[in-house]
């Protein structure tokens, strides 16, 4: 049905990204014949955006950026996780959408967050990002709330918002629904 990546966006030690993450997906039961990836920015390990040209003409250079947009482009929609830090996304995870354009365009993508507030403001950043690539973000989110006082050690994550397997089931709708739009 649809290929689905969950992009981790965060790269601080002693991060609680990866936790939530394996809780999230712990907890999802994928439709049948959809698959999932898990794409760690932490084992990417992007520079600084360091192309010349712009993400929208296609042009890469660099055998990272490349290996990158061979990465992304397999995909079929997306989940971001992200923290949020000063109202805003992670700069990691901003660095490494603003690396492509094309290989987004047409798909839907998903937000889980986590912050004081469940990263209610990072998301709404990552809205106006997607809109402006094209994509597809939905209404459906799962939010963390104070990580800090509610993700244990184990990875338990106590107390959260939203529904985990219904906004990946709403996320493979709409990327079967745009693959035409891709093709």
């Amino acid at each position: 049905m649809a290929h689905i990546q969950i992009i981790i966006g965060s790269t601080r030690p002693g991060r609680v990204a990866k936790k939530i993450t394996d809780w999230y997906m712990g907890k999802l039961e994928l439709p049948a014949g959809s698959t999932i990836e898990l794409v760690d920015l932490q084992d990417i390990n992007l520079p600084f955006l360091d192309e010349a040209m712009p993400a929208s003409m296609g042009q890469y250079q660099n055998e990272h950026t490349k290996k990158f947009a061979e990465l992304i482009a397999k995909a079929d929609g997306y989940i971001w996780v992200t923290p949020e830090y000063n109202h805003a996304p992670s700069p990691v995870l901003l660095n490494a959408i603003s690396f492509l354009k094309n290989e987004w365009q047409y798909k839907p993508v998903a937000f889980v967050g986590y912050g004081a507030v469940g990263a209610a403001r990072a998301i709404e950043h990552l809205v106006s990002v997607s809109s402006e690539l094209q994509m597809v973000p939905l209404r459906e989110r799962v939010w963390v709330n104070e990580p800090w006082a509610n993700v244990t050690e184990a990875g338990e994550v106590t107390d959260f918002r939203g529904e985990p397997t219904g906004q990946v089931t709403e996320l493979i709708r709409w990327a079967n629904a745009t693959k035409s739009l891709r093709s």
